[in-house]
């Protein structure tokens, strides 16, 4: 059986924890951050779940991670 490869610009851009569940990081902290409110920044940073939807893709993109 062929092995599957990892989608390498997904590899980088997610994470899976120990019980398989995949984090994500939010948007719009990249720049142009003066603009940005402290809180809003604060609330923008740290890992959150992904979405049930995306979640199955993700799972095929990342098979051993």
């Amino acid at each position: 059986m062929p092995k599957l490869k990892t989608h390498r610009g997904a590899a980088k851009r997610f994470k899976k924890t120990g019980t398989g569940k995949i984090l994500r990081s939010k948007a719009f902290k990249r720049h142009l951050l003066s603009s940005k409110t402290t809180k809003q920044k604060r609330h923008l940073s740290g890992m959150f779940e992904v979405s049930p939807a995306d979640e199955k893709k993700l799972n095929r993109m990342l098979p051993y991670k």
